[in-house]
């Protein structure tokens, strides 16, 4: 275990690394901060501190620079979640509220995160394994041709046409639509081919078939939209990086075009709490000199999706936690309200 003055001493590199992009020196820390010990001493501290491996020397500067090691017992040990300011967090809300639909929500979520943070944002969309349904509406287009519409409490909205076998009353249809809304809304998708299988022998023998129609069309729209999606922003404000990065930006700004990656990455997340990972700790390759900060989002106490943002190790750690998480809880707001 490092003593207390030894994490002091490596909490004063990262803070002054983070905002100076300059590798840290015995001299300017004893001028900078007040740690109460001779540059000799905190020197002594730098040697053990990069005998243990939480700080190296980047060239044949006299200053000192955070591994990915010293950064993870930084987030772990000495950083904060930084709160916004009472107008940041007014600002987030008022953004956030002119949204119409999810797809809104999302496009203005990846935008708010990618300007405050000033890295790149990655929002994924409500998993649709994780939702419930909301309500199902039906309408008649013509005698023999409905319109389908599936609202998740999540706020996404799905619509099908179902040409029918034969025309279907407006009454069978408000029979059906009630029928149908008393057996699914509140449950989750995974459970709703249970609830209606049934349901086609409770209506008149002519009506079944298109009943049956109905359902189908229902139950492959539930597994179509289980596929995950999520949205990206912000990828221009790695250019500000550039000498973050040891070699290239490229494998960066591929890992983030493979949405694939990224859905992983996020599904990584264990759970719905904040989630760092610095450096070596993310998985894929390309990634590997970037940190990802992420937590998840829902409705209730339960995500629904996760959103974070990804960014050069060299990152401000208690403002970006802090805003993924504001923002994360806002999202929420909206979709609990809408």
């Amino acid at each position: 275990m490092l003593s207390e003055r030894r994490l002091e001493v490596l909490r004063a590199i990262v803070q002054d690394y983070v905002g100076t992009e300059e590798p840290v020196g015995s001299k300017a820390l004893t001028e900078r901060h007040r740690l109460g010990v001779s540059p000799a001493t905190i020197r002594n501290d730098m040697a053990a501190l990069e005998d243990e491996g939480f700080i190296a020397q980047p060239h044949t500067s006299a200053g000192r620079i955070p591994t990915d090691k010293g950064y993870r017992l930084f987030v772990d040990k000495l950083a904060g979640v930084k709160p916004l300011s009472s107008p940041e967090r007014r600002a987030i809300q008022n953004f956030l509220d002119g949204a119409v639909d999810l797809d809104d929500v999302v496009g203005r979520t990846v935008r708010l995160l990618a300007q405050l943070t000033r890295q790149v944002a990655v929002v994924q969309y409500p998993s649709l394994t994780r939702s419930t349904v909301r309500h199902v509406e039906l309408l008649a287009l013509a005698p023999a041709r409905l319109m389908l519409v599936l609202i998740t409490d999540t706020g996404r909205v799905e619509q099908r046409l179902i040409d029918c076998q034969a025309p279907f009353g407006e009454t069978s249809l408000a029979d059906l639509r009630a029928r149908l809304n008393s057996r699914v809304v509140g449950r989750r998708f995974a459970d709703v081919p249970q609830l209606v299988q049934d349901l086609p022998e409770s209506f008149e023998q002519d009506d079944r078939g298109t009943v049956s129609t109905v359902l189908s069309v229902l139950l492959e729209t539930l597994v179509e939209e289980t596929e995950e999606r999520l949205m990206i922003g912000g990828t221009a404000n790695l250019t500000r990086f550039g000498h973050d990065f040891p070699l290239t930006i490229r494998p960066v700004l591929e890992a983030l075009e493979e949405h694939v990656v990224m859905l992983k990455l996020l599904g990584e997340a264990k759970d719905s709490g904040m989630t760092v990972r610095i450096g070596h700790e993310n998985a894929h390759e390309g990634l590997a000199s970037t940190s990802v900060v992420t937590v998840g989002y829902g409705s209730g106490d339960e995500a629904v999706a996760k959103l974070g943002v990804v960014g050069p190790t060299r990152m401000d750690y208690p403002g970006t936690m802090g805003a993924v998480r504001a923002v994360a809880r806002y999202v929420g707001q909206i979709l609990a309200e809408s």
